[in-house]
């Protein structure tokens, strides 16, 4: 398996070995398409004419903010909090969604091609986004393995990377 441990945090179960680096070269790769597209080049920045500034910049602040909350109480509840044995966290941000630091990542992406309608962004979130399914379901094997039936009941409560709608 590609598993890779934190040794400084025994408590957790492992994450897929490419992870951090897969994460590191799409950051690098997007901010290069961004940056070129919504500064430089404009191929793609259309949509910008559209979209007035007293909209586009709220709404991405928005974004921007959850993601920074949902990334932050992610790191905080899993690297942050010294647990004895390894179990399922399903309080916080995780009562919303089972990764909250990918979901994060991924509002960071959406906020940063809202501020500048980037469509060339908007394509290559479409490649992060397959790119944090994939991690995300390798490391839920590992953490249906670990837990059993303790993770599989939350997972049936709680979305991936996007929050289940719950009926009452």
């Amino acid at each position: 398996m590609n598993t890779k441990k934190h040794s400084e945090h025994p408590h957790l179960t492992g994450e897929h070995r490419w992870g951090d680096t897969g994460q590191l070269i799409l950051l690098v790769l997007f901010l290069g398409i961004w940056i070129t597209d919504s500064f430089i080049f404009h191929y793609s920045t259309s949509l910008l004419e559209g979209v007035p500034n007293y909209i586009r910049v709220p709404a991405a602040a928005v974004v921007l903010i959850g993601g920074w909350h949902l990334a932050r109480g992610g790191m905080k509840a899993v690297f942050g909090t010294a647990r004895e044995n390894p179990e399922v966290i399903s309080t916080g941000v995780f009562r919303i969604v089972r990764h909250p630091i990918y979901t994060g990542a991924i509002l960071f992406y959406l906020g940063t091609t809202l501020i500048t309608m980037s469509i060339a962004s908007a394509a290559f979130l479409l490649v992060i986004i397959a790119f944090y399914i994939s991690i995300s379901r390798y490391e839920e094997r590992i953490l249906a393995e670990a837990f059993g039936n303790d993770y599989l009941d939350y997972k049936k409560k709680t979305g991936m990377l996007f929050p289940k709608h719950r009926s009452h």
